[in-house]
């Protein structure tokens, strides 16, 4: 998790949105990003989407060993994708701030690991109270 929280880090030192996510294969990290929307001008590039873009190309025996880290609880869009490759396993910062549809996750066989990790907690929230314009951008509001 402090790897995903380095890249949350990062994307808030860049102007963007302090959300951070890495996805990890047998104990090595093969892909890490973070939310890139507001930097690429992109509709899509959230923390879990540009983690997957960085690793590349993969197999699907590769997904499915895979843990996918992300400093805030995936929304609909990446939590959408997670499925897609079959990940079994998500590791969530924190859901405090937002809380995607992990009900959704868990009943297609997702294992969901919520740390309520505090520094995750406090980077969304001083943003959400610092931007809340651009934060209800990023989660369609």
């Amino acid at each position: 998790m402090q790897a995903a929280i380095e890249e949350a880090r990062k994307g808030l030192s860049e102007g963007g949105i302090p959300i951070g996510s890495v996805l990890v294969i047998d104990g090595k990290i093969v892909g890490r990003g973070h939310n890139r929307r507001v930097q690429k001008g992109s509709a899509i590039l959230h923390a879990e989407m540009d983690c997957l873009e960085n690793a590349g190309r993969l197999k699907a025996s590769e997904y499915q060993r895979a843990t996918l880290y992300s400093t805030l609880s995936p929304c609909d869009m990446c939590s959408g994708t997670a499925l897609l490759y079959k990940i079994p396993k998500i590791v969530i910062g924190e859901n405090q701030t937002f809380q995607g549809p992990e009900d959704h996750l868990r009943a297609r066989g997702v294992v969901l690991e919520i740390l309520d990790e505090p520094e995750c907690v406090q980077l969304m929230r001083d943003f959400i109270q610092d931007r809340p314009e651009l934060w209800n951008e990023d989660i369609g509001e």
